[in-house]
């Protein structure tokens, strides 16, 4: 099977499994967790940020990220495609109590304009904005990165508004390869950070939320309100130091494969790629000129042992990451081919 449905398919290495064998624990909920607290420590330091918070999913790092800024009853400014609104469960809403303000941005990504004409200030008709939400890489856009000084107007804008910026990082050490910058730089003027080790960077579980010390404190409670204070989650974290430590630097085959496959798609008679969106590890296409489904289409490739999923209607993402190398893009390109053709 060569799957492309999603980066969250990796399977831990031998090293990782060897170092969740021999991993050193605690209590972590007490605290104790060494493994833990080095995991945290580094994530704080490598993204420059004053502490982080071990969680074991983005869902639960996003919603911890979003609560520790807002109060019930304020709005977040986000993108419509965000992964925020569509895709965790209205938690912004059942958690948070905060209501999304979304904006359609091109290729998913905002421009402060955007933003500062939806910040709504605390009057007798409307719910006042608590915070801005951006997402990068933003997925379902294509996996499109922010230029930096996107970022920084943004950031600089919303901070002289007197709000917070949260970052939906899942793919951030993805866009800091595209960018060709340290992950620091991309992140430095948001107030929070959420990045998955569990997509690119291929731990088998967890991500990290990153911030201030006071707001990863109020995090750490909120964790525990939301089930996952998770005890001696060193045999988890220590698979993540490894992926923390040595996987960022390899983000670059993904996004060469990537590329690969986008262009292949574009060859094929019926298929859309928007190729400036091409920018990572993700790609959307459209099958509408095949008159098939994405989930038509899925079933068909996954017959034949490729795993691309639909996302609802003729579009259909298709990610690489570190389990699929070159020639089996190659080859699973070959079978959308031969199917499409068909």
């Amino acid at each position: 099977m060569i799957d492309l449905r999603s980066d969250t398919v990796t399977r831990p290495s031998e090293e990782m499994r060897r170092a969740m064998a021999n991993a050193e624990v605690g209590d972590d909920v007490y605290g104790e967790d060494p493994t833990v607290n080095r995991l945290e420590e580094r994530a704080a330091e490598i993204l420059g940020k004053e502490a982080a918070l071990f969680v074991p999913t983005g869902t639960m790092g996003n919603t911890i990220g979003i609560k520790v800024h807002t109060t019930h009853g304020q709005e977040v400014i986000c993108e419509s495609r965000a992964h925020i609104m569509n895709y965790e469960l209205s938690m912004m809403a059942w958690f948070a109590g905060a209501l999304a303000r979304p904006i359609v941005a091109e290729n998913g990504i905002l421009r402060w304009e955007q933003v500062r004409r939806e910040i709504r200030a605390v009057s007798p008709h409307y719910s006042p904005t608590g915070l801005v939400e951006v997402e990068n890489t933003a997925n379902i856009a294509g996996g499109t990165v922010y230029p930096m000084e996107v970022l920084e107007e943004i950031c600089d804008g919303a901070h002289a508004a007197g709000l917070k910026v949260h970052m939906d990082g899942a793919r951030v050490f993805n866009a800091a390869a595209a960018l060709g910058c340290d992950v620091k730089e991309v992140v430095a003027k948001v107030d929070s950070v959420m990045f998955c080790l569990s997509k690119g960077l291929g731990a088998p579980v967890g991500s990290m939320v990153v911030g201030t010390r006071s707001a990863m404190e109020y995090g750490r409670l909120l964790r525990k309100r939301l089930g996952g204070g998770m005890r001696q989650a060193g045999v988890l974290a220590a698979a993540g130091l490894i992926a923390l430590e040595k996987n960022p630097a390899r983000l670059g085959e993904d996004h060469a494969n990537a590329r690969l496959i986008a262009e292949r798609l574009a060859e094929m008679r019926g298929v859309a790629v928007k190729m400036e969106t091409v920018q990572t590890n993700i790609v959307i296409f459209d099958v509408a000129g095949t008159g098939r489904t994405g989930a038509e289409l899925s079933a068909e490739f996954l017959r034949r042992g490729v795993a691309i999923n639909g996302l609802g209607g003729t579009l259909m993402r298709a990610v690489t990451h570190l389990d699929v190398n070159r020639a089996d893009c190659e080859k699973a390109m070959d079978v959308v081919r031969g199917v499409i053709g068909s």
